[in-house]
């Protein structure tokens, strides 16, 4: 039953990844694609997660955590680049 479930929200997961990626291609500004390239990481995060409950090992953990370090620095960057001009100052 939880294998089930499981495998259930890994597809719509998946569905919203694709989702993601189709606003990050035709998103109408840069302020809407970085918001879904932030909610891109966001799903991807959770599809590792889910992956490493349903395969029982606790690397893909630690691919989440990474992931999301980096996709909250990249967000940062791309934030301040639009703000400013120029990400270092």
């Amino acid at each position: 039953m939880l294998e089930t479930a499981i495998l259930i929200a890994m597809a719509l997961i998946i569905l919203a990844l694709v989702l993601n990626i189709w606003r990050v291609v035709i998103g109408p500004d840069v302020t809407d694609r970085i918001l879904a390239l932030d909610t891109l990481y966001i799903n991807s995060i959770a599809l590792l997660l889910l992956l490493g409950i349903y395969m029982a090992s606790s690397a893909y953990f630690e691919a989440a955590l990474l992931i999301a370090m980096i996709g909250f620095i990249g967000t940062i960057a791309l934030c301040k680049y639009l703000l400013r001009g120029d990400i270092i100052e």
